[in-house]
């Protein structure tokens, strides 16, 4: 029995593509006040009378699309992956979870705390820190930790979007297109968009004096300047010339998110001239409807719509061996991992 344990936590996804279990877990990801920030009272009746009777319809026909026989793609990717990790620690009872659905933090958190767990390492699987997507899950996980009554010596990775080795595995997947024959004109880095005003709360300064340009004791939690960040890294190791790629944010659900949008720059470069498109998605470390569906297939035909040839989806790092290896490195490292939570 170890008294030690790790916690790979990643977003999470429906149990079906059907409309019940779609609707189910986005009532759950979209009551979260980290997600939808404006008063429960209001977030109640909007979740559940709006926008989720609507979008269960839709979004359940797009899980459909990239539905296979092992189920979700996010799902058995994070558990292969979790696997993977665990066949390197065997010091460490390796634990996968997801913010929202299943397997649940709660579950995980039950799960070790069974098994004789003392010391408590989380790494939410997000290169990029943001309220609605680490904060959430170091917030959830303190509450169940609260409510189960359980105080381990705790640790967590807060980001990792310029770790060598998730760089050099995203960078390698490129290389595998061009290997296959593939000569992108162009390449795209697409990132999960936010509002705006997500980032003016954890950083008031968001937006003035070129804010997320530059490093500054702001950029530990301004997810506009990691995303920047990886973004170059990856153009350096790629030797891609800055006129040759860019920075986009895909999947706003409104106005007032971050700019460029992706589906917008897709239509631009097409009439641009850009005939063979190259799109990474480093916001994500297992593929899954935002980059299969949205990127993959919708922005695919977005893109041939006004006038591209190709569009090529970057694979994600999913449970890739070197990308395996960097986590299971990463528990051992003293470096980079914030003690508490």
């Amino acid at each position: 029995m170890s008294h030690r344990g790790l916690l790979l936590v990643n977003l999470g996804t429906p149990d079906a593509p059907d409309p019940a279990s779609v609707g189910k877990y986005l009532r759950e990801f979209l009551m979260d006040g980290n997600v939808i920030d404006i008063p429960s009272v209001l977030r109640w009746p909007l979740v559940n009378w709006v926008i989720t009777p609507r979008r269960k319809f839709a979004s359940a026909e797009a899980y459909q699309e990239i539905w296979t026989d092992r189920g979700s793609p996010l799902m058995f990717h994070s558990l292969d992956l979790t696997e993977s990790v665990k066949s390197k620690l065997h010091e460490a009872k390796v634990t996968l979870a997801m913010r929202y659905g299943t397997p649940s933090i709660h579950e995980a958190l039950k799960e070790l705390r069974d098994t004789g767990v003392q010391e408590l390492s989380v790494i939410p699987l997000y290169p990029h820190y943001a309220m609605s997507s680490t904060q959430t899950v170091l917030q959830k996980i303190k509450s169940e930790l609260s409510s189960m009554g359980w105080d381990p010596k705790l640790r967590h990775l807060p980001h990792f979007y310029n770790m060598p080795e998730y760089i050099e595995v995203l960078a390698s997947n490129y290389e595998k297109l061009l290997s296959d024959g593939f000569k992108p004109d162009f390449s795209l880095m697409s990132y999960h968009g936010l509002p705006m005003r997500h980032l003016k709360k954890l950083n008031t300064k968001c937006g003035t004096e070129a804010c997320c340009e530059v490093q500054s004791d702001r950029s530990s939690t301004c997810y506009r300047y990691q995303a920047f960040q990886t973004s170059k890294l990856l153009a350096q190791r790629l030797n891609l010339e800055e006129a040759r790629y860019e920075t986009s944010f895909q999947s706003r659900l409104g106005p007032g998110w971050i700019e460029p949008f992706t589906d917008v720059r897709l239509e631009e470069l097409a009439k641009d001239g850009i005939k063979k498109l190259a799109v990474f998605s480093p916001s994500f470390v297992a593929d899954c409807l935002e980059s299969l569906e949205e990127i993959e297939m919708r922005g695919s035909e977005t893109f041939k719509a006004a006038g591209g040839e190709e569009l090529r989806l970057v694979p994600s790092l999913n449970s890739d061996p070197r990308w395996v290896q960097a986590l299971a490195d990463t528990y051992h490292d003293g470096q980079n991992w914030v003690q508490g939570l």
